[in-house]
């Protein structure tokens, strides 16, 4: 039996609800029949928004929407997707499998995704092929109230109060995609960008600065010693890559060592942002800059017969326990990392959603982070969990991993049994608080390699956890590689 003791009285921090943001790249099949048919489409759909996908995505209370990239971003030039979607420019898409892209999903249509969703809007700004003229205009054309060309172009196309516009990302991947920069020339670029950047709105704009990707402290040393008062969050992406970059591994077909060797990679996010956040402490130990991980989750290779471009691949049981790691991990950080986003929302990585014409089905990734919702802006709390560790190639991976936090009177937990060849009984003793009412939902699978497919949608989805609770203490089986979420009321 696994055992561990959650301390109620001992908070550790307030778990953003940004950690559970999610991406939205024209990448693929993401933006265009994922999220968008258009006005006269046979799929039913609102102002072209498909009704199916975001009545789905509602049920996540999605905080916050990252758009329109990813490397698409530096490729993208705002005008192009406003006025008449006949008079919108074409282009070609050359950072994902040279299609034609018609720029008919641009601002307007955006910010009405973001309406249907309930969801906050993350821009992400064109420094790599953009001006900081394109760059300062955007800005004015969404959220200036006043009489300006730009704001009476905005009423012009059928929006007239501002949007309201809180988080601008200045670049993306300017190491890499971005322009393959170096960190003192971005840092150059970022300090003349950001200054076009204004505030029109009441809340002022939270500007996020590009990071780096995996373990490049050097790139995070060179922003924060030289642009620290001048960016409120810096950016930093991983994925987990159970393979090479040339062979990344098949999304299903995968054997015990790949389960394994992708769990280990998962992990390494626990180090990656300690080294960064080590260099951020000391450049900012009071933490007024945030670690924004906006890209990260599961990267395999595509599946069969799809375009390479699309980065399209399936969804198993290995892709919830990823995820479940990897927010644990987001929620220990929670002094530092205030948003996440994870790659991507519809039909791209690791999706929440994947469609083929008018059939649509909820990965069990969708199913994991709606079950996880409860942890969103709650309270950390000190969870004292003596469970196992294994060793994977140097990586140590933890056999049970736990996490809890409390809201307004109800805790909830999140644990997950990587494991492949057990399950494990789990009791936990509640201490500092008396247990009310307890109820759970168990996400497993008995074929590692199962996924939802549209002739079989609901091949994994959550069912009832068997709990028991008697004297401060709960106790439940999590089969192997399986996860599961609780719901405490506390007194």
């Amino acid at each position: 039996m696994e055992k561990a003791v959650i301390n109620t009285k001992r908070k550790k921090g307030k778990i953003s609800k940004y950690i559970y943001g999610q991406f939205a790249e024209h990448l693929g099949r993401c933006i265009y029949e994922g999220l968008y048919v258009g006005e006269d489409s046979e799929i039913p759909n609102k102002n072209g928004m498909r009704c199916d996908v975001v009545n789905a995505l509602k049920e996540l209370e999605i905080p916050v929407l990252r758009w329109p990239g990813g490397c698409f971003a530096d490729d993208y030039h705002w005008r192009d997707g406003i006025g008449p979607r006949e008079k919108r420019p074409y282009m070609v898409n050359t950072n994902w499998g040279g299609v034609v892209e018609n720029n008919h999903f641009g601002t307007h249509e955006f910010f009405e995704l973001c309406e249907q969703l309930g969801t906050e809007p993350y821009i992400s700004g064109n420094v790599g092929s953009g001006t900081v003229r394109e760059m300062r205009d955007w800005v004015e054309y969404m959220t200036f109230d006043g009489d300006s060309p730009l704001a009476n172009e905005r009423r012009q196309n059928g929006r007239e109060e501002p949007w309201k516009l809180k988080w601008f990302g200045v670049g993306n991947e300017n190491w890499g995609c971005g322009g393959n920069m170096r960190p003192e020339y971005y840092s150059d670029l970022y300090k003349r960008y950001q200054t076009f950047i204004r505030n029109y709105g009441d809340e002022p704009i939270f500007k996020i600065a590009c990071g780096a990707g995996d373990f490049n402290t050097r790139w995070t040393d060179v922003l924060m010693r030289e642009q620290k008062h001048l960016m409120n969050g810096l950016s930093l992406h991983y994925y987990t890559i159970p393979g090479s970059w040339e062979h990344k591994g098949d999304s299903v077909s995968f054997d015990e060592d790949e389960w394994y060797k992708t769990m280990a990679a998962a992990v390494k996010m626990e180090n990656m942002l300690s080294s960064h956040t080590a260099v951020m402490d000391s450049y900012d130990p009071e933490k007024k800059v945030s670690l924004i991980v906006d890209e990260w989750g599961t990267w395999f290779d595509v599946l069969p017969g799809t375009n390479p471009g699309f980065l399209y691949q399936q969804n198993t049981i290995r892709d919830v326990l990823v995820a479940v790691l990897t927010l644990h991990i987001f929620h220990n950080h929670c002094d530092r990392v205030i948003m996440a986003n994870i790659a991507q929302l519809v039909n791209v990585l690791q999706s929440m959603v994947l469609t083929e014409g008018e059939k649509m089905l909820l990965t069990p990734t969708y199913h994991i982070f709606r079950m996880m919702k409860g942890h969103m802006d709650g309270e950390l709390l000190d969870v004292d969990c003596a469970g196992g560790v294994y060793d994977c190639g140097g990586t140590s991976v933890p056999e049970i991993t736990i996490s809890a936090s409390e809201k307004n009177g109800v805790m909830t937990i999140s644990a997950a049994n990587t494991r492949l060849d057990c399950g494990k009984t789990v009791e936990l003793e509640i201490r500092d608080s008396a247990v009310g009412d307890v109820s759970g939902e168990l996400l497993s699978s008995s074929d590692i390699h199962c996924c939802n497919t549209f002739d079989e949608p609901d091949k994994i989805a959550p069912v009832k956890l068997d709990v028991k609770s008697e004297n401060g203490k709960i106790t439940f089986t999590l089969p192997a590689a399986g996860a599961a979420v609780l719901t405490v009321k506390l007194s």
